[in-house]
């Protein structure tokens, strides 16, 4: 088939890294297939939209876009435009009564037969009827869970670049309260330590130094007799891997052996996120989070002791149903007693089919008093973060050259800390290590200058 013959295909990513990876999944399964990978839906005959459940913000955000799609496919009849990942299988058919115009609903399983599902809708099959006599052509919605479904044996279309997300595992066996994961990707699915680690020397020998495990629980990883600590160890030994991360993790999966392997091999990062979610006992308890405030500072010491100069990260959700004021004010102390360098946070989100969604009526927190607490919760995680970045200027560091700087001859990179730092620099030197003075910082990031050319300017 001809390049010019070639169907072309865009995919378009919301969410998390997890997504990021699914999406170039897709698009080498297509470009597998024949299709042609493009830059814009401008261009393309399908357009893909690959998306977020965690939030009804993503949602709605998703849906907007899509909306926004079919302006351009009423310019181009032929135009498939579909809807895959998390959304996709937790709305289903009713996606389909709800955006008419939408041609295919794909949920995360159903990568591996994408280019059948095309197939299907471009011989005018008829899967799913449009409701009151909205059909414009066939639908097909392909939402079947399959725990079998690892993606073993199909290759990723990477972007360029000196860094690269690594799937070892997919969907999750915990069941948190609030959480749709479960639901819209299955029980846990882990690969093959044996691919894996082909799939990572294949990377470094294409010219990545850096790779991310990832996972939903990343750390429960096991792959007959290997666990995830045997996995990381061997990842963080193949030749041309500078830097091993991993995300996300689990507290109860942080062992004693998973410390000792972060803190023996050079390769591995010293930052860890970890996913607290709340500081309150009772709120972890009805999050089913599976551990006590305690036993996640147990954790955290135990890290501590082994790296001292570890960056932690973390996850935080407020207003849960029923959490109490004083329940918030405890999460507030865990921040300020750990310290995290970073935090994500979060109001709690409704998730329709989560148990979390069936708790009384009467525990839903006022959405005026969840934004109070959000803002009270980011003013005191970016206080602590300032704090600290600002505690490490004059810090040299080793930083991985990843892309251009928001300025014209800057570059942007990030320390095995995870700190992201920006300096002059060419852009041809992306996927250089180079020595960098931590000279200010805006609080979340840092400005700097190589230790090289500080030294030729002094001389």
């Amino acid at each position: 088939m001809s390049s010019r013959s070639k169907k072309r295909a865009y995919v378009e990513t919301y969410g998390c890294q997890m997504n990021i990876s699914d999406g170039e999944l897709m698009e080498g399964i297509l470009e597998g297939r024949g299709y042609r990978i493009v830059d814009a839906p401008e261009d393309a005959d399908v357009v893909l939209v690959n998306t977020c459940a965690i939030r009804d913000h993503a949602e709605k955000r998703v849906l907007g876009r899509v909306a926004q799609l079919n302006g351009l496919r009423r310019e181009r009849p032929g135009m498939v435009l579909g809807v895959t990942g998390c959304m996709a299988q937790r709305m289903g058919e009713a996606l389909l009564e709800q955006a008419p115009y939408v041609d295919l609903v794909m949920g995360p399983d159903g990568y591996r037969g994408l280019p059948e599902a095309l197939a299907r809708l471009d011989a005018d099959v008829p899967i799913v009827e449009r409701p009151r006599g909205k059909k414009r052509g066939p639908q097909l919605a392909v939402l079947q869970l399959d725990m079998d479904e690892n993606y073993q044996g199909l290759e990723q279309r990477r972007t360029e670049g000196p860094t690269a997300w690594v799937p070892i595992q997919r969907g999750c066996d915990h069941r948190c309260t609030y959480c749709i994961v479960p639901y819209v990707r299955g029980g846990e699915k882990n690969r093959s330590a044996v691919e894996i680690l082909d799939e990572v020397r294949a990377l470094a020998e294409g010219g990545v130094s850096e790779v991310t495990l990832l996972g939903q629980t990343v750390n429960s990883y096991v792959w007959e007799a290997v666990s995830f600590p045997q996995l990381l160890r061997r990842v963080a030994q193949v030749d041309g891997i500078r830097r091993v991360r991993y995300t996300s993790p689990h507290p109860n999966d942080v062992t004693p052996e998973l410390v000792a392997v972060m803190a023996e091999e050079p390769a591995v990062c010293e930052h860890l996120h970890l996913p607290a979610q709340a500081g309150n006992d009772r709120t972890l308890k009805r999050m089913l989070r599976r551990y006590t405030v305690e036993s996640l500072l147990q954790k955290i010491d135990m890290v501590r002791a082994a790296m001292p100069d570890i960056a932690l990260s973390t996850d935080i959700i407020v207003a849960f149903p029923g959490e109490t004021d004083e329940e918030f004010r405890d999460t507030l102390d865990l921040m300020r007693g750990v310290r995290f360098d970073d935090a994500f946070t979060y109001k709690y989100s409704p998730r329709d089919g989560t148990p979390a969604t069936r708790l009384p009526e009467g525990d839903f927190i006022d959405p005026d008093v969840a934004q109070t607490r959000l803002e009270e919760l980011i003013n005191v995680s970016r206080a602590i973060q300032a704090e600290i970045n600002e505690s490490e200027v004059g810090r040299v560091e080793e930083v991985l050259i990843e892309g251009a700087g928001r300025d014209e001859g800057q570059v942007r990179g990030r320390t095995g800390r995870n700190k992201v730092v920006v300096f002059d620099g060419s852009a041809e030197r992306i996927g250089e290590y180079t020595e960098v003075v931590l000279e200010r910082t805006t609080g979340a990031t840092f400005s700097g200058a190589e230790v090289d050319a500080k030294v030729a300017v002094s001389m």
